[in-house]
């Protein structure tokens, strides 16, 4: 009786041609027989199939986990990820040796300062549900490299990233010969993901911006839905001091006549992404205004939203994951892979409710309001800034009934530690301060230094080292019987958490 899937069909048709079948299966359905199909499910029954692994684990094998820390290392003997010369000039050459792989495949390009990642994975599940194949290319990672390139929902195998590397070697050798500079980190892991999406080869790539837009490593992609999460000030040294000028440079993804899903901004920062979308004559739709978040309340294990997307509204979604700025990441996704389809624009009506349910059912979202220990609950959240901060506050006190919540603190040096303190000032009872293993991270005593500032010396402990830090928040939350509702939440990196969660035992 049903018709053959996309997925049954479309290796031997044309990728155009496959994407206005899926969206006029999804548009032109019969209403009764969804009515039917949706009255047969429950919540817990619409997590379709599984997200693959959260976070994998070094090798078993201990040739390929050797051959994994060799590539590693050559990576870490280039610039890192917080050394920059501002230019696509060295990607653009990589991608021509390599015969434009980047231009394989149709692509959604995510940039704004926070959200990225939990949108990019939101927009992932969502195409998955509609028998896609997506490459899905974020930063940084919380315990593996290989995290920042997946496919089909789940990171790429430690084989497949070290054939994917010494596939490029010799083109990226090439490059570095002819180019003032050698290729950073991350422009060679970005050569690594359009090669291997190409390879693949997938039907749609979700791509994250590393730094900023115009000149991030990631630009050499021509999308036709630019994704913009919420604004704030981070990186001010190399991006911009206010709202609109970082917003000027992320606006630099959006590409003649694309269009924009626009989350909610500062005012400035949005006129600046106008006016942009003016320039190149691209449609805008804007958080608030032609979608959002239309109710949400709490459920078990997440919550429960509905949703206006451009072709309607989409109700009982739930999604797994804690916090207003989760629900608004999930409008702004739904969004995106509406306007991929040409929902609200080209093709009216909406995508099947049912395949939205079981998609956002199946979102995992590591390191952001994670809850990877019980007795007490020990959450993660990788906020790293001022305004994440703010947000990982405020979601955490509405899902979580603590009594007394201990917080472990390891932040960049780099970062607004101040404003990321006082945002967490209202709810933490007490801080250990602590510093993780990589060059970056603030002083355990400078960190503490400023904690005082925000806590008063009373509420503020310092322990240097990850694990005694993890202990003595955990003894803390432990020590009387009154405070048996007590949490931890380790916060402040994405480096901190991935490390706290090998320490808790997380693989």
């Amino acid at each position: 009786m049903s018709e053959p899937r996309p997925s049954d069909r479309h290796d031997d048709s044309d990728p155009d041609e496959t994407f206005a079948e899926i969206v006029d299966e999804e548009t032109q359905r019969d209403p009764d027989l969804a009515v039917i199909e949706a009255g047969s499910r429950t919540l817990r029954t619409r997590s379709g199939p599984p997200q693959g692994d959260e976070v994998p684990a070094r090798p078993a094998d201990p040739e390929v986990d050797k051959a994994l820390r060799d590539v590693e290392q050559e990576l870490a003997g280039r610039w890192g990820e917080t050394k920059l010369e501002p230019s696509v000039a060295r990607i653009a050459a990589l991608m021509d040796v390599l015969g434009e792989p980047q231009r394989a495949y149709p692509s959604i390009h995510i940039t704004g300062t926070n959200g990225k990642t939990s949108t990019a994975r939101m927009i992932e599940a969502l195409l998955g549900a509609f028998d896609l194949r997506t490459g899905r290319y974020t930063s940084p990672h919380v315990q593996s490299i290989t995290e920042r390139i997946s496919l089909d929902g789940s990171p790429i195998d430690p084989e497949r990233f070290i054939e994917a590397y010494q596939d490029i070697k010799p083109y990226v050798e090439m490059v570095d010969a002819q180019q003032p500079y050698r290729l950073s980190f991350f422009e060679v892991l970005t050569g690594m993901a359009y090669a291997a999406f190409a390879d693949a080869p997938v039907d749609v790539a979700v791509v994250e911006v590393g730094m900023g837009g115009s000149w991030d490593a990631t630009n050499v992609i021509d999308s036709s839905v630019a994704v913009v999460t919420p604004i704030s000030l981070d990186h001010t040294d190399r991006l911009g001091s206010t709202p609109a000028e970082i917003a000027g440079e992320k606006s630099g993804i959006i590409k003649q006549g694309a269009t924009v899903i626009l989350a909610q901004q500062p005012v400035d920062a949005a006129q600046v992404m106008l006016k942009k979308a003016v320039e190149v004559d691209a449609t805008v739709a804007r958080e608030g205004m032609e979608f959002g978040v239309v109710s949400r309340e709490i459920a078990v294990g997440g919550q429960l939203l509905t949703l206006r997307g451009l072709g309607g509204e989409y109700e009982e979604i739930f999604l797994p994951l804690y916090g207003a700025h989760q629900a608004h990441n999930a409008a702004v996704a739904l969004s995106a892979v509406e306007a991929f389809f040409g929902i609200g624009a080209e093709q009216p009506g909406s995508l099947d409710v049912e395949t939205v349910r079981r998609a956002f059912a199946s979102v995992i979202s590591p390191g952001r309001l994670e809850v990877v220990r019980s007795s007490p609950t020990v959450v993660l959240d990788a906020a790293h800034n001022p305004a994440g901060a703010r947000a990982t506050a405020d979601g955490l006190s509405e899902a979580f009934g603590f009594s007394r919540l201990i917080g472990v603190v390891g932040a960049s040096a780099d970062k607004d530690v101040k404003g990321l303190l006082e945002a967490f000032e209202p709810i933490f009872a007490e801080v250990v301060v602590t510093q993780n293993s990589t060059a970056r991270a603030m002083d355990a005593d400078a960190l503490a230094a400023v904690a005082v500032e925000v806590f008063g010396e009373d509420r503020v402990q310092v322990e240097p080292r990850l694990d005694d830090a993890l202990e003595a928040a955990i003894t803390l939350a432990e020590e009387e019987d009154e405070y048996a509702g007590a949490g931890v939440l380790v916060t402040g990196s994405v480096i901190t958490v991935g490390e706290a969660r090998l320490l808790l035992g997380r693989r």
